[in-house]
């Protein structure tokens, strides 16, 4: 799948009819400023701000957005959004200042009110959970796609892209700021978008994000430990969850009861839901049955309300996406779409970029990336992997730095135990030593009992941890390159350096080539770190994971 346009800046309505900026500020509960200041956009960047433009500087851990209203001034801001710490610094550059308690709380509702509520003109299916979300959004997206009228587009917010009417823009998050996000909903409404799906973090509802977004269709796909660097707790990460299943964001619900969470949720929820389980529970008003997983995909019976019975597929391999491919049949389903067409569209979506996402130089062996990375996602897709592998499989998998250090053990030992080679290597260290963090993944590994662990390799560079884990497969095997996905660059100490892991995988098999016509065995020729142990005797396989 081509990678997303990632140099282009996110795009801007073209057409915007002014709004005074007194009006703004009695929406906004302040004072109003005199004169005639017509509003055209807002943004909370101070290096995107546009002639006509709000600037809203927001307070920051080392910095006040204030500090840059200068510059915002002179780029053509008409007024400054701030709060009382920031008014004296905004009220320097001569601007009218409209000072409220908390920015983020009213930015979502000041972008709503100037760009005309975009998103009323939209159909929107948000979908939350900790695993899952990039998939079923791109999913659904697929369904509206094939279901769309002649003159219709769809649109697709996410971690990987936003896609505008096959405009595709790489995305600097997974859930937009609220000024970008009704921004994005105003230029889709220009384009002739008419529906779009979009993931919506946790940190979205928290920080407001998502403020002003009433969402046709909520989904929640699971709930497990993630983001605990930022949730004190998992009570706090599914109450914030949760407040996208209310009615002041969202009109009704759809939610996976095959999750614990799921089924708390379903019961909690303050709006509507309809329940949908992969596993076949009886009381879920959609379900999955005769499942059949294959190497690239799976296909199962959709069981639906009404007697509602259809064959559907799920386009990537794992169970797990046979709930994703379920998930996303009920929201559009729910959404008022007719499910077989819904389905026909999903079944037809290409593949999802870093999740399972296939890397194919000619190698007799089955090569993905996938963006795992956290301890379920870990376990769920080396599951998946082993049940469509008839030989090995060889995973390599690092922790980001700066990010929850409590999974790091976890994650080791996830991939020791059930990988046949368990190749630690760097994620995305950013400010930690890289080496601190795999001393915290081979500790895990080192939990797990000899007789139950793979081979554990330890390879800082994660070029050659790649190229580790190539050398050692064979025909039949599986390597498995996890953690980054979709990403376009590695941060270490602060530096982004462009780093691709499709293209270093494929790279690493192109520089190990495979004889059709002999056993593989890893040679001189192969590019493997030095420092990488030799290969075990390719004949002692340790038998297959219960």
């Amino acid at each position: 799948m081509p990678h997303a346009d990632h140099s282009r800046p996110a795009p801007r309505p073209r057409h915007v009819s002014p709004v005074p900026l007194a009006t703004l500020a009695e929406l906004l509960g302040t004072a109003v400023p005199e004169g005639e200041h017509p509003v055209t956009g807002i943004t909370h960047d101070s290096r995107a701000v546009q002639p006509g433009d709000i600037y809203a500087a927001l307070p920051g851990a080392r910095f006040h957005g204030a500090d840059f209203a200068v510059q915002a001034a002179g780029l053509g801001a008409v007024a400054v959004l701030t709060d009382p710490s920031g008014t004296e610094r905004a009220a320097a550059t001569g601007l009218p200042v409209l000072t409220v308690p908390d920015v983020r709380a009213r930015m979502g509702a000041a972008a709503v009110a100037i760009h005309g509520d975009p998103g009323r003109d939209l159909l929107q299916i948000g979908v939350t959970g900790t695993s899952g979300k990039t998939t079923t959004a791109y999913l659904i997206e697929g369904g509206l796609r094939h279901a769309a009228k002649d003159g219709e587009e769809t649109g697709l917010i996410g971690t990987v892209e936003t896609r505008i009417a096959g405009e595709r823009i790489k995305s600097e998050r997974t859930t937009p700021e609220a000024t970008e996000l009704q921004a994005l909903f105003a230029v889709m409404r220009e384009r002739g978008v008419r529906s779009v799906a979009m993931e919506v973090s946790s940190h979205a509802l928290a920080l407001g994000r998502v403020d002003g977004c009433v969402f046709d269709v909520a989904v929640f796909t699971n709930l497990s430990p993630e983001h605990l660097d930022f949730h004190p707790d998992m009570e706090d990460y599914f109450r914030t969850k949760a407040q996208l299943f209310t009615p002041a964001r969202a009109g009704v619900g759809v939610v996976n009861i095959d999750d614990e969470y799921g089924r708390r949720l379903a019961a909690e929820a303050g709006v509507p839901v309809t329940t949908f389980s992969a596993e076949g529970h009886p009381d879920a008003d959609w379900r999955a049955a005769d499942v059949e997983i294959g190497p690239l995909g799976s296909t199962f019976t959709a069981l639906g309300p009404d007697g509602t019975r259809f064959r559907a597929a799920a386009p990537l391999p794992g169970p797990f996406n046979v709930s994703n491919a379920l998930a996303a049949i009920t929201a559009l389903a729910v959404a008022g779409l007719d499910p077989r067409t819904a389905a026909e569209g999903i079944a037809a979506v290409p593949g999802v970029p870093g999740r399972l996402e296939r890397v194919d130089a000619g190698q007799p062996y089955l090569a993905v990336v996938d963006y795992a990375h956290k301890p379920d996602a870990v376990e769920s897709v080396l599951y998946a992997l082993r049940k469509v592998t008839r030989g090995r499989v060889h995973a390599v998998l690092g922790c980001g730095g700066d990010r929850d250090p409590h999974k790091r053990p976890r994650m080791g030992a996830a991939l020791a135990r059930l990988a046949d080679t368990a190749v630690l290597t760097s994620d995305n260290p950013r400010s930690e030593d890289p080496l601190a963090i795999l001393a915290a993944m081979l500790a895990g590994a080192a939990e797990v009992p000899a007789h139950e662990r793979g081979t554990v390799l330890v390879e800082e560079d994660r070029a050659a941890a790649i190229a580790a884990a190539v050398a050692r497969a064979e025909a039949g095997d599986t390597v498995l390159v996890a953690g980054k996905g979709h990403e376009l660059g590695q941060d270490i100490a602060g530096v982004i350096r462009p780093f691709d892991d499709r293209d270093e995988l494929r790279a690493a098999i192109g520089r190990c080539p495979f004889s059709p016509t002999a056993a593989h065995a890893p040679t001189a020729t192969c590019a493997v770190s030095p420092t990488a142990p030799p290969d075990q005797d390719p004949d002692a396989r340790r038998g297959p994971l219960q």
